[in-house]
């Protein structure tokens, strides 16, 4: 059906009736001179096509023009978000993938240490980035409250692990911060992101007396956001 739609019509009806006149032209039935008025009258009308098929292609190229020119205004237009929300079912993924394409150093800050209390959990979130070769270092920024954890239930899984060197002592001190961040280059983007949380209901849930994030916000590269949290790091790494 649709090769017989695209069949052109008018150049099939011309053709047929040029073999016709010059039939009855061979068949005495017409004479030369009717002959060259319908021969005149084919090349008009094959001209007129002619004409009809270049306009419509003028105008198809000038409608791909404006689309064109509208898509690139449209990307112009749109700016990528600057912060992508994380529920519960995909927190492990994207914090494991996080880990594994981060270079460089990553700064765990104000991470609530009782996450790691399960080798599960350990082994999705913390170990990714010791055993990425591309990341260099690992610095914690924790409140001093957690230093019991950190020595109970986190650095004896860390020694465990090929890269313990690069996870360095963590800066301990007083945070009374709701914000907690991991930091880190990610080459794909070209730029520093970071995962982002905070404390507290209802980004994070308490289950058997530890808290465990439930949301947290994928802070993109080209965020403000991104130079704040740096700044928030270096205060309290400098502070004491």
């Amino acid at each position: 059906m649709h090769r017989v739609l695209k069949i052109e019509w008018d150049a099939v009806a011309g053709i047929l009736a040029a073999v016709v006149a010059i039939m009855l032209h061979f068949l005495h039935v017409i004479d030369t001179e009717v002959l060259s008025v319908i021969t005149l009258v084919l090349i008009a009308a094959m001209f007129l096509r002619l004409l009809r098929s270049e306009h419509g292609q003028r105008r198809i190229a000038a409608g791909l023009d404006r689309g064109e020119r509208l898509l690139g205004q449209l990307a112009r237009n749109t700016k990528p978000p600057d912060v992508l929300v994380i529920g519960p079912r995909e927190l492990r993924r994207a914090s494991t993938g996080f880990a594994r394409d981060a270079a460089g150093e990553m700064v765990w800050f104000n991470v609530c240490l009782s996450m790691f209390e399960r080798q599960a959990l350990f082994d999705a979130l913390l170990l990714p980035a010791i055993e990425n070769p591309s990341v260099t270092a690992i610095n914690f920024v924790l409140d001093k409250r957690q230093q019991p954890q950190w020595e109970r239930d986190v650095w004896p899984k860390v020694v465990d692990c090929n890269g313990t060197e690069k996870v360095s002592a963590p800066k301990w001190t007083s945070l009374d911060e709701d914000v907690s961040f991991i930091l880190a280059d990610i080459p794909a983007a070209g730029t520093a992101e970071c995962l982002l949380s905070f404390w507290g209901e209802p980004f994070m849930a308490r289950h058997v007396g530890r808290d465990v994030p439930r949301y947290i916000f994928h802070v993109t590269g080209h965020s403000e956001l991104i130079e704040r949290l740096a700044e928030l790091d270096r205060e309290h790494r400098l502070s004491g």
